[in-house]
């Protein structure tokens, strides 16, 4: 009797597993977009208190995401530091020099998520009113920006795939996937 039992609960749990796919994929998505609203919102903060030359980056000790210009891919995860020097790049973290341009947050890559911002340069600038530029490092023009995420090989028409819209202004919204902010 105990073997029939437990035959029929592994069936039954054969059976209910992959109908925890999509649940689980909705969860990594808003994770990832819940993160990322996060991290915006406070290297705006930052920002606007250190009077500006807050940079975002993305995460250069990655293996899945490379820095050229051009890679609109962000789900390796980011950086946020302030550029002391103004330079665009993050320069040596020396703690004991002030301003020092050591890491003021480090995000790691989300788990099979594909995460995306159109027109990135890979480095996204804030300035001292908390607007944001991702397309211009040259002048840092402030720019609305929209980042896509997905379930890794999955695109934008599925149910669990999401888009959040950063407008210069600050403001963050999530809309599903397959809208356009």
């Amino acid at each position: 009797e105990l073997m029939v039992t437990v035959a029929i609960v592994a069936i039954l749990a054969a059976l209910a597993g992959p109908s925890f796919t999509p649940l689980i994929e909705r969860w990594r998505v808003r994770d990832a977009a819940e993160t990322l609203t996060s991290s915006l919102y406070y290297a705006r903060s930052e920002a606007i208190k250190r009077g500006g030359n807050i940079i975002i980056i993305k995460n250069p000790n990655s293996g899945t995401c490379t820095t050229a210009t051009g890679d609109t891919q962000w789900g390796c995860g980011w950086r946020i530091f302030f550029d002391a020097n103004g330079n665009g790049a993050q320069d040596a973290c020396v703690p004991a020099n002030t301003p020092n341009e050591c890491d003021l947050q480090v995000t790691a890559a989300p788990t099979r998520l594909t995460l995306t911002l159109a027109s990135s340069t890979g480095s996204i600038s804030i300035d001292r009113w908390g607007m944001h530029s991702h397309t211009d490092a040259a002048d840092s023009t402030p720019d609305d920006m929209t980042f896509k995420l997905m379930p890794q090989g999955k695109d934008t028409t599925d149910a669990s795939s999401a888009t959040l819209c950063a407008a210069r202004s600050g403001r963050i919204v999530r809309r599903k996937g397959s809208e356009d902010c």
